[in-house]
């Protein structure tokens, strides 16, 4: 994980979730389920993430709550106001709520989980009408690239 302000122009979402991607790839070379994150604060990268439940023995260390746990270091808060959060899949139930507390504007995911996903596939935490924080939701940029980088993980493993 790489944590702390890093000197970048604004980037597009495609670049944000190429980074994401980057992240998942090296996080399926650790054995960990490929999946990245890169959480952007004003439009500089402020923390790259990847699953580390393994590696960590911790059930709760999806890629995207390595990332919000790093940047509320970085920023010296829990609230994570002004960020946005790209990650290669759709976020399940656990980390929607922690993006939900946590107040993140954005969250743009790749592909969507069919098994788990919490932002509309199988369940909606982010944006469900009684929850207190609304938050933009995009889906579907490098979603094949994402889609096969799981799906050639989880052949490797049978």
């Amino acid at each position: 994980m790489t944590r702390g302000k890093m000197p970048t122009a604004a980037k597009t979402d495609l670049e944000y979730l190429q980074m994401a991607l980057e992240e998942a790839v090296a996080a399926g070379e650790a054995g960990e389920v490929p999946v990245g994150a890169v959480l952007v604060h004003q439009g500089e990268v402020l923390v790259r993430a990847q699953n580390r439940v393994v590696r960590d023995s911790d059930p709760t260390a999806h890629a995207e709550v390595v990332a919000l746990r790093a940047a509320g270091q970085v920023l010296g808060n829990y609230r994570l106001n002004g960020c946005s959060l790209f990650v290669t899949l759709e976020p399940c139930s656990m980390c929607a709520g922690a993006l939900v507390h946590a107040r993140v504007d954005r969250v743009v995911y790749a592909t969507a989980d069919p098994k788990a996903g919490a932002a509309g596939s199988v369940l909606t935490v982010i944006n469900h009408p009684r929850l207190n924080h609304q938050m933009e939701l995009d889906s579907g940029l490098l979603a094949e690239e994402s889609s096969e980088l799981l799906k050639a993980f989880f052949r490797e493993r049978r």
